[in-house]
């Protein structure tokens, strides 16, 4: 259970489900990775008033827009850019933080070195620390729409725009969690059927989602 004056690290939106999870381990410090958009930080600001945040995110302009978010006090959140991928360095020890979330972040690195970061990551959670997680499941509905040509390896693609997204299956983030050294509290995959009716259009979304934690006290 997590206790006032945690610490949190969050990355990417959190999504409701997380949220209720995350409002169960009110309390302790956090780190979501990166930094992710206002609205999850309204939310965890207003449920979470002891709480306080690091959030990072590779792109310098998603990091002024929680800092430019009129409830980002540095007494309680500390938004930094970060290549998580990289040796860059993290504000906090190793060992410090309670709960971290991973939230569309690891289908955004390449295949070959996400156990690494994983690693990383799990490296900054204390004993009994949690990992929350999302991302994309395999043949979800953008994975689908990708053409051809732009499949840089096995369920690995590169956007228009030049970011680059992998489709898991949930064996693979178990393989991912639990090879870092966690301990699978739920696993599961979130299939959903979402509808814009204005263009007639029906979306097959699939999410994988995840609660592992690090063995200890």
């Amino acid at each position: 259970m997590m206790t006032p004056g945690s610490t949190y690290l969050r990355s990417g939106v959190v999504p409701a489900t997380l949220c209720s999870q995350f409002c169960k381990l009110t309390g302790q410090q956090s780190w979501p990775s990166p930094a992710g958009a206002p609205p999850s930080c309204d939310t965890v600001f207003k449920r979470s008033p002891r709480l306080f945040v690091y959030c990072c995110d590779f792109a310098d302009s998603a990091v002024q827009i929680v800092k430019d978010h009129p409830l980002y006090e540095p007494a309680r959140c500390h938004a930094f850019q970060c290549d998580v991928s990289s040796s860059d360095p993290f504000p906090f020890p190793e060992a410090s933080i309670d709960l971290a979330i991973l939230i569309f972040v690891l289908s955004a690195i390449q295949p070959g070195k996400m156990q690494a970061v994983v690693e990383r990551v799990v490296s900054c959670l204390k004993p009994g620390g949690m990992l929350l997680f999302r991302d994309y499941g395999r043949y979800d509905m953008a994975q689908l729409r990708f053409k051809k040509g732009q499949c840089l390896s096995d369920n690995f693609y590169v956007r228009g725009d030049g970011t680059r997204v992998y489709f898991f299956t949930e064996e693979e983030v178990s393989s991912l969690l639990s090879g870092a050294g966690l301990t699978r509290e739920q696993l599961w995959v979130d299939w959903r059927l979402q509808v814009n009716r204005g263009k007639q259009l029906k979306m097959y979304r699939v999410w994988i989602q995840a609660k592992f934690r690090k063995p200890g006290s």
